[in-house]
């Protein structure tokens, strides 16, 4: 029986020796990770930059306000969007430390999680794991901008399909959910990540950050029929560092969108950021790999996100080194040959993206999402003459 024993506990120690040093060797390639990929734009005008979707602990977060304050302040941010679990009277928004914190909520329902942001009123008539068509309803009442969040997530996906429809806003690519398919992938996902963290934290954060086929194909879903607000989520808790994760990814307001700078008076302020996540024109940006300012979608019209089919959009790019982005389509568009306009076949909604060639998990490069705006609907075109 010893000997049946001691045969175990070698095995289990071979195991873990084995682990650690494939964690030390991913260690080590991460050191020689270089970000950004794509320089700044000399004299461009900056973006407004924040968080959304952070936990604190007002529900299951590790830092105080304060403190994701402060971890926003370190990575450059100018807002964070709070989200608790059910804090259905969050604290008024405030600057801190030059940060502006903004109050929303994450509500748990029987059929998923809804976050909610810039309501101009207190969100009422709502019971944690409530059904899903009273939080929807409770957060148009209150003048509250609706999203999905984590929707196609395994642990908490969003299960109503009728209030799917309802909902503007969608989280297409959520950290959290970056987080949780990697443990499906402890090797080839899970441990590079951990163990580029003990070197370069940002680093290990983006060899999550490989995205699956199935939120963008559910949200094109959705977005046919409306428009749709495509939105990144940090969903942060602390755990990675918040600083890392506002390092690795953030939401960003360009200047024709909000000028800046914000206003002084922190409930003008919350609105105008608010107001500008909420038109549809904000960008995720994976920050790590670049600033976007450069970066232009045209030939839509703005104030609906819509163009006829046949209309073709141009992407204009930041200057940037041969093969080292690329312009990504879903949907019902067909990206041209020159890789820089796309022919809109619709009827119904294309998905545009510029993904970028980052350092990878061993000393190679793996394509990563860049830039994301929100859908553009393609409606059917004029009568024919």
């Amino acid at each position: 029986m010893k000997r049946y024993v001691s045969l175990g506990a070698r095995a289990v120690s071979g195991l873990v020796l084995l682990l650690v040093g494939i964690a030390g060797f991913f260690a080590f390639a991460a050191g020689f990770a270089d970000y950004p990929v794509v320089a700044p734009v000399p004299g461009a005008k900056p973006w407004i930059r924040g968080a959304y979707h952070v936990h604190t602990t007002r529900s299951d977060g590790r830092g105080t306000p304060a403190k994701v304050a402060e971890a926003a302040k370190a990575a450059g941010l100018d807002f964070v969007v709070l989200t608790d679990h059910n804090d259905l009277k969050p604290p008024a928004a405030t600057w801190v430390d030059g940060v502006l914190l903004v109050p929303g909520v994450e509500i748990s329902t029987s059929a998923g999680h809804l976050a909610a942001f810039g309501m101009q009123r207190p969100i009422e008539g709502v019971k944690p794991w409530g059904p899903p068509e009273q939080a929807v309803a409770a957060v148009a009442a209150a003048g509250g901008t609706a999203v999905l969040a984590h929707p196609v997530q395994t642990k908490n996906p969003w299960k109503d399909e009728a209030t799917a429809h309802q909902v503007p806003g969608f989280e297409l690519y959520s950290a959290d959910t970056f987080f949780r398919q990697a443990l499906r992938s402890p090797v080839s996902r899970l441990l590079p990540a951990l163990g580029a963290s003990l070197v370069n934290p940002v680093h290990g954060v983006m060899l999550l950050a490989s995205p699956e086929p199935r939120p963008t194909e559910r949200f094109l879903e959705l977005a046919r029929e409306r428009g749709r607000i495509a939105l990144c989520g940090a969903d942060a808790h602390g755990l990675p560092e918040y600083e890392d994760i506002f390092n690795a990814l953030d939401m960003e307001l360009p200047p024709e969108v909000l000028p800046g700078p914000l206003s002084s008076d922190a409930s003008e302020a919350a609105a105008q950021v608010t107001q500008a996540l909420a038109s549809g024109r904000a960008l995720c940006v994976f920050r790590a790999l670049g600033a976007p300012e450069g970066f232009a979608l045209e030939g839509y019209d703005e104030s609906t996100r819509e163009a006829p089919v046949g209309t073709v959009l141009t992407v204009r790019l930041p200057e940037h080194a041969p093969g080292t982005l690329e312009v990504r389509v879903w949907g019902d568009g067909r990206l041209r040959p020159d890789g820089a306009h796309i022919e809109l076949t619709g009827p119904g909604a294309v998905q545009v993206e510029v993904w970028a060639l980052a350092p990878g998990r061993f000393f190679g490069h793996e394509w990563r999402p860049w830039l994301v705006p929100s859908p553009v609907r393609v409606v059917p075109g004029p009568p024919g003459i």
